[in-house]
């Protein structure tokens, strides 16, 4: 998402901050620039023009110039002024479902993710918020589009109304509403018939249907790589039926992000959330600051917590701090940690997330540093016993010629792995003894250096906010890459392409 456009942000800001002194005039050619790029990334005209206006006002002038670092003010008045764009005159706060049974009417195009965007929003009510949901599928036209909800809903856990053929969708949405209140559940979501273009059969049948169940919120799905025409679509439907809010999908394709960064500016509707993939899970909450920070290349350790904290046990969690406590940290806990980062996404996924790494990905994939390294690790890990696995110090030449065998790989791999494996041993051993840890746990979780709740979602994203605030400034850069991530030496040189 926006990764072309935050390239383009990145080398102009790169160029700014490395100058010790800037003129007006420095500052008026990058933000030309910065209008190029946005254009470039789909941004609408007049949203570009305003943006590009407002921060140079703000960027221009002696306050800006003359200050100490002239190139990080301009950085950070973009970054505001990135953030204003999305979030509009005011936040739109959580979805309006508080009073049982709250009606949630989706509409769109179709084609756009509707149907499996309805199931990704009710498992997320269902797990986050705690809700009981209730979907029913409004789609008489294309076929097999209830049948498709009904899977999605086995496969998530959430009850689906039952599939009665011949009844019209105002019909379905009204028996959906008496069913919600009989069954005491708090959310039904209506997942209405989508056509190839927007026609006055297409808005006549949602306005009926939104006048029979009064919807608490009307979401409206658009894909996110059709550019500017879904900024279009959404001023139609809100036109003509009225939308309390967007829903983006495909963000994790390789579209210009134009379209999100236009939304709110042109139709004055919030973006709720953000699709990215297929998965069941893959739906965030469009975040104004953190969107604006992974756009500028400062990461998004937010996100990064809440990946963990979805992927991690508390318990054991725990369990693992304890032991790095004691200095303990064998093949089983890097193993751990190994998976572990597969299931929050993957290396760049991870480094995308990670403030200055975002421009890393790249070097870092062509360098071997991928998920496919991770695998073949792992992969060696599988082929010891127990007993090598928790004292990694019995494996002598014939032991490590049969675990590169197993794994179809070479004894060097394993040798740069048994090295990684004791400095990060040896790292933990240090921090544990000295206290280190601990007091890095105190900085981020408070006093005692407790894990924070990770069932509290507050409490996880103030831990979060602490631990983007204590990362040191030099993170970013990897080995063999212009510095020293504190990343073991022999991890960088591991699974080269040939």
């Amino acid at each position: 998402m926006f990764e072309s456009l935050s390239d383009r942000l990145s080398g102009v800001f790169d160029r700014l901050t490395k100058q010790g002194a800037l003129s007006d005039e420095d500052v008026r050619t990058a933000l030309r620039e910065v209008r190029v790029a946005l254009l470039e990334a789909d941004v609408s005209l007049s949203v570009a023009r305003d943006f590009v206006a407002a921060v140079q006002e703000k960027a221009t002038g002696q306050a800006v110039t003359k200050s100490i670092t002239p190139g990080q003010q301009v950085v950070k008045i973009v970054h505001d002024e990135l953030v204003s764009v999305l979030t509009g005159d005011s936040d739109p706060g959580k979805l309006k479902i508080d009073s049982p049974p709250a009606p949630i009417l989706m509409v769109g195009l179709q084609g756009s993710g509707k149907t499996t965007t309805t199931a990704k929003l009710a498992k997320r009510l269902t797990e986050r918020e705690g809700k009981r949901v209730l979907m029913a599928s409004l789609d008489v036209n294309r076929p097999a589009a209830m049948e498709q909800l009904e899977i999605l809903g086995r496969q998530i856990g959430v009850d689906t109304l039952p599939i009665v053929r011949g009844e019209d969708p105002v019909a379905i949405a009204k028996r959906a509403k008496t069913q919600a209140s009989l069954g005491g559940y708090d959310v039904y979501m209506l997942d209405t018939a989508g056509r190839l273009h927007i026609d006055q059969e297409l808005i006549a049948q949602a306005a009926a249907v939104r006048d029979a169940v009064t919807p608490r919120e009307t979401l409206l799905v658009v894909d996110g790589l059709t550019g500017q025409d879904a900024v279009n679509v959404a001023t139609e439907f809100d036109d003509k039926i009225g939308v309390s809010g967007v829903i983006l999908t495909r963000m994790d394709g390789d579209g210009r992000g134009g379209a999100a960064l236009s939304m709110r500016k042109v139709t004055g509707k919030p973006i709720r959330f953000v699709g990215l993939g297929e998965k069941m899970d893959a739906i965030e909450t469009f975040e104004a600051e953190r969107i604006a920070g992974r756009i500028l290349g400062m990461g998004d350790i937010v996100a990064l917590v809440e990946k963990a904290q979805q992927t991690i046990e508390a318990e054991q969690a725990e369990r693992m701090m304890k032991r790095f406590q004691k200095g303990r940290f064998n093949m089983n806990d890097l193993k751990m940690q190994l998976e572990q980062m597969l299931k929050m996404g993957g290396m760049e996924s991870l480094m995308g997330m990670l403030p200055g790494m975002g421009k890393m990905a790249k070097q870092a994939s062509a360098a071997g540093f991928d998920d496919t390294m991770l695998k073949r690790q792992i992969a060696l890990i599988n082929s010891m016993t127990k007993k090598e696995r928790a004292n990694p110090d019995l494996l002598q030449a014939s032991r490590k010629k049969r675990i590169a065998k197993g794994a179809g790989l070479e004894v060097s791999e394993l040798n740069k792995l048994l090295k990684q494996q004791k400095q990060m041993a040896d790292v933990m051993k240090k921090m544990g003894k000295g206290g280190m840890l601990k007091q890095a746990m105190k900085g981020m979780f408070g006093k005692g250096g407790e894990m924070p709740d990770m069932n509290d979602p507050a409490a996880m994203e103030k831990a979060a906010k602490m631990l983007g605030k204590q990362l040191p400034p030099g993170m970013g850069k990897m080995p063999g890459m212009g510095g020293g991530m504190g990343l073991p030496s022999g991890l960088s040189g591991f699974g080269k392409k040939k």
